[in-house]
């Protein structure tokens, strides 16, 4: 079976050719890896793929800058395999994380998404342990050490909305749920949580082996961080916070409108990044940030 890899590019050419080798690296050799690039303005990206002898390795290039989700709903729109995963451009595979994919789906063959376990690196490749990724880590994602927990519809709502502990490039998806259940539009900096907790509204199951195979990578001057001091992170979780709990409200799934109301995790998530929007963030920041922590 053959898997299919998506890689959609803007950004560090370095860091994408160690995307490149890390897939290439895999023990599973039963591959295809497709760059989408968007409109990156380097010219030796091009130049490098052209070069490389490999027929299982495509590169395309977008005629116009599409951005982030619009490159996703392409990389979608291209899938043909059963299972795709979307991976970031300076993300990492582990050489068995094929091998562990594979293992999953035999052993949940109906699922719809697939968490391995990832470890976190920096820019320059370290290994490191933000808050947020202990709190993922040790206190979010399920606590079984070994063998493969499977979640599904309300268990998996609930367990998502009570705090994402995902990590969107590291997942492998069945393709035919990407093509069903399209990312939502208005809220491009938890798109991935909402799509997650549509497929989970509609029975899907999402599966997670926790051997690491992966490494994200969390740079400290992101985009997201940025989405923190201006305001945009939590007047987006707000917004769809009410949403899932409308959602699960019509469902009867009472458990999980609940945790959605609440959002306890999110608002402690707020507390935690107080003192970096007073120092460095501006007045809707700020503003945000406190609604965020007092508002019901």
């Amino acid at each position: 079976m053959t898997h299919e890899i998506f890689v959609p590019f803007w950004g560090d050419p370095g860091l994408l050719y160690e995307t490149v080798d890390s897939v290439r690296a895999q023990s599973v050799q039963d591959w295809r890896m497709i760059v989408i690039d968007d409109c990156y303005p380097d010219a030796s990206v091009g130049e490098y793929f052209a070069a490389v002898d490999d027929p299982r390795i495509e590169y395309v290039r977008n005629e116009v800058n599409l951005g982030i989700t619009e490159n996703y709903r392409e990389a979608i729109r291209r899938a043909t395999s059963p299972f795709i995963t979307i991976l970031g451009c300076d993300d990492l595979m582990h050489p068995r994380y094929l091998e562990v994919i594979r293992r999953v789906i035999d052993s949940a063959p109906d699922v719809d998404v697939i968490q391995p376990g990832v470890v976190v690196i920096d820019e320059h490749g370290t290994p490191v342990s933000p808050l947020v990724d202990r709190v993922k880590q040790g206190m979010l994602a399920p606590r079984r050490r070994d063998g493969v927990t499977v979640l599904r519809g309300e268990e998996m709502a609930t367990s998502l909305i009570r705090g994402d502990w995902l990590y969107w490039p590291s997942l492998t998806f069945r393709t035919e749920t990407l093509k069903r259940i399209d990312f939502r539009d208005g809220l491009p900096i938890i798109q991935d949580l909402a799509l997650l907790m549509d497929v989970a509204f509609e029975g899907g199951a999402l599966a997670y082996d926790p051997e690491v195979v992966f490494s994200y990578r969390r740079h400290g001057s992101s985009a997201s961080q940025k989405t923190l001091l201006d305001g945009r992170r939590f007047r987006d979780e707000r917004t769809y916070y009410r949403q899932a709990s409308s959602l699960a409200s019509q469902r009867g799934w009472r458990r999980t409108a609940r945790t959605a109301t609440v959002r306890l995790m999110s608002r402690l998530h707020a507390i935690t990044e107080l003192p970096g929007v007073l120092r460095h963030g501006d007045r809707a920041g700020l503003q945000s940030t406190l609604a965020h922590i007092f508002s019901v």
